[in-house]
């Protein structure tokens, strides 16, 4: 057991914050040098110049945060592994994202989602209403618990996904690190199951069953009626879950949009998903190793000594694994893990607070300000990160007493009440064209209101603690939360397509380039005539673009043709940025980059979507084997915990 257990007190640990904290300024930094922050392109989708492993890596991380560290592994020393559920049902979507959602995303030529849900529905009102929702839904699930990084509100998505891939190798290693200690202190996998079915704490309520592990902890599939994660509900509605998350959110999507081309693409979600495999390792297992080793404070059953250890009368199942990290680990050791927390809470703030800028400079500000400069636009995304964080605050106290105290239960009700529907829009937007915009938004208000009533009388009535009475209204306790959103989950496809049948869609014409059936296509480009399947020239395209531009009155949307260095990757800072200047100058300069003149929004031609679209044949089929053994290893593992 290491010396001055349970606190940071000692040089090596703090000298080790220091070496990574110092590493992580400094690529962030590099990062804004590199990048043109004074472009909107460059500041929001890194110039469409990320590498697979940079994407990979930042799709993990920008995934991986507290409600991993922190709450993953309190559910595991709570009630067993079958939250792992979420993650391996993860692996589908995000495969689905490369090969289907973004070849329709990059078609249509946005920065944001609910700027593609404009463009293909024809309307504004479906735009503001997806903003607001995505803004609202990452500070009452994302944002709970803050931590503000510099280098993100100055350097924009390069730094962001630069910093990502070397958190996403600290949290990797360090989590395998404490995973090894564990082990050793608790032998094999068997004798792990066997110590953790009796652990439990010494002060427990008398002639209770609270605090007690659960007898089927260690399966995935739980009992269908009664239990906390019943299996039906859980498949389904994890896998709605996850197919909103990992296809329709801003956060997500837009690491995948500044890939360097289609097979990057899919590199860097193979790498995302083949990762998504790992969180059992390193927090599931040490979820269960921590209860096994502290059972009175990480599974207290008695509210007035969970009060005393956490501050939290319904259960103190959060602290496993800060708690390993900090009563087993030496010296340098503990500091290097704490690192590793603060990685995961850093990697998914930045990304976070950039997506949620991007939301609302684009979709919001541009519309009440549509002729503003690109320097007022990077201005107002800073600005944005700063007001998000104070309102963060505001919503934190509701999430501790939820959910028994289970921060990763509190994510998956929230989520699976108000973004599982929008999974079920986005799919019907892309692959069924007689969507209309009014069918989208009856369909999703409708689930939304349902939703929303659920989870005001979930904050409003919080379950009872354990061994009282329940007193909170039927719906609450008899429906289970994952199926109230597996039926909103059918209930929002089936009130979007009736009102789409009895609304207005758009023509054929209208819909070029918009969904999967009519999304560009790579064409060898051999003449200025209509290209293979009748695709049309960058000139007649653009001129399209300007049209619909008009009828839909989108702001800011002017034409400017990328140069070569845009598209390609190759940004630098522009020559002049060294000239001579006040000392005021260059500390704006520094902070927000030299932006370019005028108005004008690059958006990507034609020909360079046609490019970015080109796969390799020997690439597609190493990339479809690559999918296929991913694909195999999550149903094996389904299977084998079953």
């Amino acid at each position: 057991m290491a010396s001055n257990a349970g606190r940071i007190d000692n040089w090596a640990d703090s000298l080790v914050l220091v070496i990574y904290f110092t590493a992580v300024l400094a690529i962030g930094l590099w990062s804004m040098r590199r990048s043109n922050r004074g472009n909107v392109k460059s500041y929001f989708l890194a110039g469409h110049s990320m590498p697979w492993i940079t994407v990979g890596a930042s799709l993990f991380s920008s995934n991986i945060g507290s409600e991993h560290f922190v709450g993953l592994a309190g559910s595991a020393a709570s009630s067993g592994i079958a939250n792992i559920t979420f993650e391996w049902m993860s692996t589908f979507p995000i495969l689905l994202l490369g090969w289907y959602f973004l070849p329709v995303y990059i078609s249509a030529g946005v920065y944001t989602l609910p700027e593609y849900m404009e463009r293909r529905l024809g309307g504004n009102k479906i735009r503001t209403y997806l903003s607001c929702l995505s803004l609202l839904l990452a500070i009452v699930t994302k944002l709970a618990n803050m931590f503000l990084s510099y280098h993100n509100n100055t350097g924009g998505l390069t730094a962001v996904m630069y910093t990502d891939t070397f958190q996403t190798g600290v949290m990797t290693i360090g989590a395998f690190v404490l995973l090894g200690v564990g082990m050793n202190e608790v032998g094999s996998f068997e004798n792990l199951e066997k110590r953790y079915m009796n652990s439990s704490a010494t002060k427990r309520l008398v002639n209770s069953s609270c605090g007690l592990p659960r007898k089927d902890a260690f399966h995935v599939f739980l009992d269908p009626a009664g239990s906390e994660q019943p299996w039906p509900g859980l498949i389904i509605s994890a896998s709605l879950i996850c197919l909103a998350y990992w296809c329709c959110d801003q956060i997500i999507v837009q690491r995948s949009l500044a890939a360097k081309n289609i097979e990057h693409a899919k590199g860097g979600s193979i790498m995302a998903a083949s990762l998504k495999i790992l969180p059992l390792f390193l927090m599931v297992i040490p979820g269960l190793i921590s209860r096994v080793l502290f059972p009175d404070e990480v599974a207290c059953a008695d509210p007035d000594e969970c009060m005393r250890i956490c501050e939290n009368p319904v259960g103190c199942s959060n602290i496993a694994y800060p708690k390993m990290v900090l009563e087993l680990l030496p010296d340098g050791l503990r500091g290097f893990l704490m690192a590793v927390i603060l990685s995961a809470i850093m990697s998914s703030l930045t990304s976070i607070f950039n997506s949620s800028s991007t939301l609302f400079t684009m979709d919001l500000w541009r519309r009440f300000r549509p002729r503003s400069t690109q320097r007022e636009l990077l201005i107002v995304g800073r600005v944005v990160i700063l007001v998000m964080c104070g309102l963060s605050i505001v919503w934190l106290p509701l999430i501790k007493s939820s959910q028994g105290g289970q921060l990763f239960n509190y994510i998956n009700m929230v989520q699976a009440n108000i973004m599982a529907p929008v999974g079920a829009a986005f799919v019907l937007t892309i692959f069924w064209t007689r969507t209309t915009e009014w069918g989208i938004i009856g369909g999703l208000m409708i689930a939304h209101g349902c939703g929303i009533i659920r989870l005001v009388l979930e904050f409003v009535y919080p379950a009872p603690p354990c061994g009282e009475p329940e007193t909170r209204p039927a719906v609450l306790y008899k429906v289970h939360f994952l199926y109230f959103g597996t039926l909103l989950a059918f209930l929002t496809p089936l009130a979007i397509v009736i009102l789409s049948k009895v609304t207005t869609g758009r023509n054929a014409e209208e819909l070029e380039g918009l969904t999967w059936w009519t999304r560009v296509k790579y064409t060898p480009k051999s003449s200025n005539h209509l290209g293979e399947e009748g695709i049309p020239t960058d000139e007649e395209y653009d001129s399209k673009l300007k049209v619909k531009a008009e009828s839909l009155n989108l702001p800011g949307i002017n034409l400017k043709e990328p140069s070569p260095d845009d598209y390609q990757g190759d940004i630098v800072l522009p020559q002049n940025q060294n000239e001579q200047g006040t000392c005021k100058q260059k500390f704006f300069v520094f902070l927000f980059g030299k932006p370019e003149k005028g108005r004008e929004i690059t958006v990507m031609t034609l020909r360079q979507k046609q490019i970015f679209m080109r796969e390799r044949p020997k690439f597609k089929w190493f990339l479809n084997a690559c999918t296929v053994f991913v694909i195999g290893a999550v149903m094996f593992l389904f299977g084998y915990f079953a």
